[in-house]
Protein backbone atom coordinates (compact mmCIF):
# COMPACT_ATOMS: atom_id res chain seq x y z
CA UNK A 1 0.00 0.00 0.00
CA UNK A 2 1.51 3.30 -1.12
CA UNK A 3 2.52 5.71 1.65
CA UNK A 4 5.42 7.49 -0.09
CA UNK A 5 5.92 9.08 -3.49
CA UNK A 6 9.12 8.35 -5.36
CA UNK A 7 10.71 11.24 -7.31
CA UNK A 8 9.62 9.86 -10.68
CA UNK A 9 5.95 9.61 -9.64
CA UNK A 10 6.00 13.08 -8.10
CA UNK A 11 7.55 14.57 -11.24
CA UNK A 12 4.84 12.89 -13.33
CA UNK A 13 2.06 14.27 -11.11
CA UNK A 14 3.54 17.75 -11.33
CA UNK A 15 3.14 17.70 -15.12
CA UNK A 16 -0.54 18.38 -14.40
CA UNK A 17 0.35 21.91 -13.29
CA UNK A 18 -1.09 24.40 -15.74
CA UNK A 19 -3.82 22.10 -17.05
CA UNK A 20 -7.20 23.74 -17.41
CA UNK A 21 -10.80 22.95 -18.21
CA UNK A 22 -13.83 25.09 -18.96
CA UNK A 23 -17.40 24.26 -17.94
CA UNK A 24 -20.63 26.06 -18.80
CA UNK A 25 -23.82 26.10 -16.75
CA UNK A 26 -27.09 27.90 -16.13
CA UNK A 27 -28.04 29.23 -12.68
CA UNK A 28 -31.46 27.69 -12.01
CA UNK A 29 -33.69 28.07 -8.92
CA UNK A 30 -34.37 24.42 -8.00
CA UNK A 31 -30.99 23.70 -6.35
CA UNK A 32 -31.34 26.92 -4.33
CA UNK A 33 -34.69 25.78 -2.96
CA UNK A 34 -33.19 22.42 -2.00
CA UNK A 35 -30.13 23.86 -0.25
CA UNK A 36 -32.28 26.37 1.60
CA UNK A 37 -34.34 23.48 2.97
CA UNK A 38 -31.21 21.51 3.85
CA UNK A 39 -29.85 24.47 5.83
CA UNK A 40 -33.18 24.95 7.64
CA UNK A 41 -33.69 28.38 6.10
CA UNK A 42 -37.02 30.08 5.34
CA UNK A 43 -35.93 31.86 2.17
CA UNK A 44 -38.43 33.19 -0.36
CA UNK A 45 -38.61 31.08 -3.48
CA UNK A 46 -35.80 32.02 -5.84
CA UNK A 47 -36.84 33.43 -9.20
CA UNK A 48 -35.29 35.04 -12.25
CA UNK A 49 -32.77 37.62 -11.04
CA UNK A 50 -32.45 36.31 -7.46
CA UNK A 51 -28.88 36.79 -6.26
CA UNK A 52 -26.94 33.63 -5.50
CA UNK A 53 -25.83 33.55 -1.82
CA UNK A 54 -22.08 33.21 -1.15
CA UNK A 55 -20.76 29.65 -1.71
CA UNK A 56 -23.99 28.48 -3.32
CA UNK A 57 -22.18 28.41 -6.67
CA UNK A 58 -20.97 25.00 -5.43
CA UNK A 59 -24.42 23.76 -6.52
CA UNK A 60 -23.39 24.31 -10.14
CA UNK A 61 -20.62 23.12 -12.49
CA UNK A 62 -21.17 19.65 -11.02
CA UNK A 63 -19.17 16.60 -12.15
CA UNK A 64 -21.09 14.54 -14.71
CA UNK A 65 -18.77 11.59 -15.18
CA UNK A 66 -20.29 8.48 -16.69
CA UNK A 67 -20.92 5.64 -14.29
CA UNK A 68 -18.28 3.46 -15.94
CA UNK A 69 -15.69 6.16 -15.15
CA UNK A 70 -16.31 6.17 -11.37
CA UNK A 71 -13.50 4.81 -9.16
CA UNK A 72 -13.78 2.70 -6.01
CA UNK A 73 -14.06 5.73 -3.71
CA UNK A 74 -17.03 7.17 -5.62
CA UNK A 75 -15.00 9.89 -7.32
CA UNK A 76 -14.12 9.81 -10.99
CA UNK A 77 -11.16 7.56 -11.80
CA UNK A 78 -7.92 9.44 -11.44
CA UNK A 79 -5.94 10.89 -14.28
CA UNK A 80 -8.41 13.25 -15.97
CA UNK A 81 -8.31 16.92 -15.08
CA UNK A 82 -6.87 16.13 -11.63
CA UNK A 83 -3.60 14.15 -11.42
CA UNK A 84 -3.69 10.35 -10.75
CA UNK A 85 -2.44 10.56 -7.16
CA UNK A 86 -1.85 6.99 -5.82
CA UNK A 87 -3.22 7.79 -2.33
CA UNK A 88 -6.79 6.64 -1.52
CA UNK A 89 -7.85 9.42 0.84
CA UNK A 90 -8.83 12.74 -0.70
CA UNK A 91 -10.17 15.74 1.22
CA UNK A 92 -11.21 19.31 0.50
CA UNK A 93 -8.66 21.08 2.70
CA UNK A 94 -9.69 24.70 2.32
CA UNK A 95 -10.03 27.61 -0.02
CA UNK A 96 -9.93 31.34 -0.65
CA UNK A 97 -12.72 33.16 -2.46
CA UNK A 98 -13.28 36.72 -3.65
CA UNK A 99 -16.54 38.01 -5.13
CA UNK A 100 -16.30 40.68 -7.82
CA UNK A 101 -19.94 40.85 -8.93
CA UNK A 102 -23.11 38.94 -8.07
CA UNK A 103 -24.29 35.76 -9.78
CA UNK A 104 -28.05 35.56 -10.33
CA UNK A 105 -30.70 33.03 -11.24
CA UNK A 106 -30.96 33.00 -15.02
CA UNK A 107 -27.27 33.74 -15.62
CA UNK A 108 -25.47 31.67 -18.22
CA UNK A 109 -22.12 31.11 -16.52
CA UNK A 110 -18.67 29.81 -17.37
CA UNK A 111 -16.04 28.42 -15.00
CA UNK A 112 -12.41 28.25 -16.08
CA UNK A 113 -10.37 25.96 -13.80
CA UNK A 114 -6.57 25.71 -13.78
CA UNK A 115 -4.28 23.52 -11.70
CA UNK A 116 -2.00 26.07 -10.11
CA UNK A 117 0.30 23.79 -8.11
CA UNK A 118 1.03 20.19 -7.14
CA UNK A 119 3.22 20.08 -4.04
CA UNK A 120 4.51 17.35 -1.77
CA UNK A 121 4.96 17.37 2.00
CA UNK A 122 6.05 14.69 4.44
CA UNK A 123 3.58 13.98 7.22
CA UNK A 124 3.68 11.81 10.33
CA UNK A 125 1.73 9.06 8.56
CA UNK A 126 3.47 9.29 5.20
CA UNK A 127 3.57 11.68 2.30
CA UNK A 128 0.89 14.25 1.57
CA UNK A 129 0.14 15.72 -1.82
CA UNK A 130 -1.53 19.12 -2.12
CA UNK A 131 -3.24 20.26 -5.31
CA UNK A 132 -4.42 23.87 -5.67
CA UNK A 133 -7.04 24.55 -8.34
CA UNK A 134 -7.92 28.11 -9.35
CA UNK A 135 -11.50 28.70 -10.52
CA UNK A 136 -12.75 31.83 -12.28
CA UNK A 137 -16.51 32.16 -12.71
CA UNK A 138 -17.92 34.52 -15.35
CA UNK A 139 -21.37 35.59 -16.45
CA UNK A 140 -22.26 37.69 -19.50
CA UNK A 141 -21.02 40.85 -17.77
CA UNK A 142 -17.60 39.43 -16.88
CA UNK A 143 -15.70 37.97 -13.93
CA UNK A 144 -17.89 37.38 -10.85
CA UNK A 145 -15.85 35.11 -8.58
CA UNK A 146 -12.28 33.97 -8.10
CA UNK A 147 -11.63 30.87 -6.01
CA UNK A 148 -8.56 28.89 -4.97
CA UNK A 149 -9.52 25.33 -4.00
CA UNK A 150 -7.09 23.27 -1.87
CA UNK A 151 -7.20 19.47 -2.16
CA UNK A 152 -5.07 17.12 -0.05
CA UNK A 153 -4.37 13.46 -0.79
CA UNK A 154 -3.29 11.11 2.02
CA UNK A 155 -2.20 7.46 2.27
CA UNK A 156 -4.60 4.88 3.70
CA UNK A 157 -4.81 4.66 7.48
CA UNK A 158 -2.48 2.16 9.14
CA UNK A 159 -2.58 0.53 12.55
CA UNK A 160 -0.39 2.52 14.90
CA UNK A 161 -0.70 5.80 12.98
CA UNK A 162 -0.19 8.74 15.38
CA UNK A 163 -3.37 10.52 16.40
CA UNK A 164 -3.48 14.11 15.08
CA UNK A 165 -3.14 16.77 17.76
CA UNK A 166 -6.52 18.23 18.65
CA UNK A 167 -6.97 21.92 19.41
CA UNK A 168 -9.69 23.23 21.71
CA UNK A 169 -12.10 25.60 19.97
CA UNK A 170 -12.20 29.25 21.08
CA UNK A 171 -14.85 30.20 23.61
CA UNK A 172 -15.40 33.87 22.74
CA UNK A 173 -18.08 33.51 20.05
CA UNK A 174 -20.67 36.26 19.86
CA UNK A 175 -22.62 34.23 17.31
CA UNK A 176 -23.14 30.46 17.36
CA UNK A 177 -25.49 27.82 16.03
CA UNK A 178 -25.71 24.09 16.71
CA UNK A 179 -26.31 21.71 13.81
CA UNK A 180 -26.70 17.93 13.69
CA UNK A 181 -25.03 16.55 10.56
CA UNK A 182 -26.79 13.18 10.56
CA UNK A 183 -26.55 10.67 7.74
CA UNK A 184 -29.73 11.94 6.05
CA UNK A 185 -28.42 15.51 5.91
CA UNK A 186 -25.05 14.32 4.57
CA UNK A 187 -26.81 12.26 1.91
CA UNK A 188 -28.97 15.23 0.88
CA UNK A 189 -25.92 17.48 0.51
CA UNK A 190 -24.08 14.79 -1.47
CA UNK A 191 -27.09 14.51 -3.77
CA UNK A 192 -27.35 18.30 -4.17
CA UNK A 193 -23.71 18.56 -5.21
CA UNK A 194 -23.74 15.26 -7.17
CA UNK A 195 -20.88 14.15 -4.95
CA UNK A 196 -20.39 10.39 -5.10
CA UNK A 197 -17.53 10.33 -2.58
CA UNK A 198 -18.42 7.36 -0.37
CA UNK A 199 -16.87 8.79 2.81
CA UNK A 200 -20.01 10.94 3.22
CA UNK A 201 -22.74 8.27 3.00
CA UNK A 202 -21.25 4.73 2.98
CA UNK A 203 -20.47 3.84 6.59
CA UNK A 204 -19.00 0.42 5.74
CA UNK A 205 -16.63 1.93 3.18
CA UNK A 206 -15.46 4.87 5.29
CA UNK A 207 -14.78 2.73 8.38
CA UNK A 208 -13.41 -0.46 6.81
CA UNK A 209 -11.56 0.89 3.75
CA UNK A 210 -10.45 4.41 4.71
CA UNK A 211 -10.19 3.72 8.45
CA UNK A 212 -12.27 6.57 9.81
CA UNK A 213 -14.61 6.19 12.80
CA UNK A 214 -17.72 7.32 10.93
CA UNK A 215 -19.17 9.28 8.05
CA UNK A 216 -17.28 12.49 7.34
CA UNK A 217 -19.09 15.82 7.19
CA UNK A 218 -18.32 17.57 3.89
CA UNK A 219 -15.78 20.37 4.22
CA UNK A 220 -17.74 22.67 1.87
CA UNK A 221 -20.92 21.99 3.86
CA UNK A 222 -19.20 23.16 7.06
CA UNK A 223 -17.89 26.21 5.18
CA UNK A 224 -21.42 26.90 3.94
CA UNK A 225 -22.75 26.70 7.52
CA UNK A 226 -20.11 29.23 8.60
CA UNK A 227 -21.10 31.70 5.88
CA UNK A 228 -24.76 31.01 6.61
CA UNK A 229 -24.12 31.99 10.25
CA UNK A 230 -22.84 35.37 9.05
CA UNK A 231 -25.88 35.80 6.81
CA UNK A 232 -28.18 35.15 9.76
CA UNK A 233 -26.61 38.07 11.66
CA UNK A 234 -25.92 40.71 9.02
CA UNK A 235 -27.22 41.77 5.60
CA UNK A 236 -23.85 43.22 4.57
CA UNK A 237 -22.44 41.62 1.42
CA UNK A 238 -19.50 39.24 1.75
CA UNK A 239 -16.47 40.23 -0.33
CA UNK A 240 -13.93 37.60 0.70
CA UNK A 241 -13.96 34.27 2.48
CA UNK A 242 -11.06 32.05 3.49
CA UNK A 243 -11.28 28.71 5.27
CA UNK A 244 -9.05 25.85 6.33
CA UNK A 245 -10.08 22.39 7.51
CA UNK A 246 -8.05 21.33 10.55
CA UNK A 247 -9.69 18.08 11.62
CA UNK A 248 -12.48 15.87 10.20
CA UNK A 249 -15.93 16.11 11.69
CA UNK A 250 -17.63 12.72 11.99
CA UNK A 251 -21.24 11.60 12.04
CA UNK A 252 -21.13 8.28 13.85
CA UNK A 253 -24.80 7.34 13.86
CA UNK A 254 -25.58 8.83 17.27
CA UNK A 255 -26.86 12.27 16.18
CA UNK A 256 -23.83 14.17 17.44
CA UNK A 257 -24.19 17.94 17.42
CA UNK A 258 -21.50 20.26 16.08
CA UNK A 259 -21.34 24.03 16.44
CA UNK A 260 -20.49 26.86 14.04
CA UNK A 261 -19.27 30.07 15.67
CA UNK A 262 -18.48 33.66 14.76
CA UNK A 263 -16.81 36.63 16.39
CA UNK A 264 -16.92 40.03 14.62
CA UNK A 265 -13.63 41.89 14.77
CA UNK A 266 -13.40 45.41 16.17
CA UNK A 267 -12.70 46.86 12.71
CA UNK A 268 -16.34 46.18 11.83
CA UNK A 269 -15.30 44.57 8.55
CA UNK A 270 -13.99 41.10 9.37
CA UNK A 271 -15.60 38.18 11.14
CA UNK A 272 -13.56 35.36 12.64
CA UNK A 273 -15.31 32.03 12.18
CA UNK A 274 -14.75 28.47 13.34
CA UNK A 275 -16.45 25.09 13.65
CA UNK A 276 -16.13 22.62 16.49
CA UNK A 277 -17.19 19.02 16.87
CA UNK A 278 -19.32 17.45 19.61
CA UNK A 279 -16.28 17.27 21.91
CA UNK A 280 -15.38 20.94 21.47
CA UNK A 281 -12.35 20.31 19.22
CA UNK A 282 -11.60 22.89 16.54
CA UNK A 283 -12.34 21.45 13.09
CA UNK A 284 -12.33 24.46 10.74
CA UNK A 285 -11.10 28.04 10.87
CA UNK A 286 -12.29 30.81 8.56
CA UNK A 287 -12.48 34.56 8.07
CA UNK A 288 -15.04 36.68 6.25
CA UNK A 289 -14.51 40.19 4.96
CA UNK A 290 -17.68 42.24 4.69
CA UNK A 291 -18.34 45.05 2.24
Amino acid sequence: MTTHLDPHTLAHLQTWQGRSETLDDLITPAPLHALSATLDRDDPLAQQGTELPPLWHWLFFLPHHRQRDIGPDGHAKRGGFLPPVPFPRRMWAGGRLQWHAPLRVGDIVKRVSTIESVTHKSGRTGDLLFVVVKHEVHNAQGLCLTEAHDIVYRPAAQLGDPVPTALAAPTDALWSRDVTPDDVLLFRYSALTFNGHRIHYDRKYVTEVEGYPGLIVHGPLIATWLVDLVRRHTDRPIQRFEFKALRPTFECGDHRTMRVCGQPETDGKQVRLWAQDHEGWLTMQATVELA
